[in-house]
């Protein structure tokens, strides 16, 4: 298992335990995180899966997919190097230590 971190949008950070093959969605909507809505199921059509990653992480991720930039650019909570939808993250061993924050939507 992959440890990530979890800010949820009253400012608790909580480990999780990701599972390796799954989204990043996946696995903060699995380890019960309510502010995050996820309202398309992964779909990449809507923003209610946003999160903010640390800056010290960002860079490990794997490049965004024009869709996912055309979404998050239309947020009126996009970061630049920080913003991204957890549906289009998926999780490997390479991603342990990841820290994230929910966006408000």
């Amino acid at each position: 298992m992959v440890k990530i971190t979890v800010t949820d949008l009253a400012g608790k950070a909580s480990a999780i335990e990701a599972e390796v093959g799954l989204s990043l969605m996946e696995n903060i909507r699995n380890a019960d995180f309510d502010d995050l809505a996820a309202v398309c199921g992964g779909c990449c059509s809507c923003c209610t899966c946003h999160v903010f990653v640390d800056s010290d992480d960002f860079e490990r991720l794997p490049e965004m997919e024009e869709d996912e930039q055309y979404l998050l650019e239309d947020s009126d909570h996009f970061q630049t190097g920080a913003s991204r939808l957890s549906c289009q993250i998926e999780v490997d061993d390479s991603l342990d230590g990841l820290k994230v924050t929910i966006a408000p939507e």
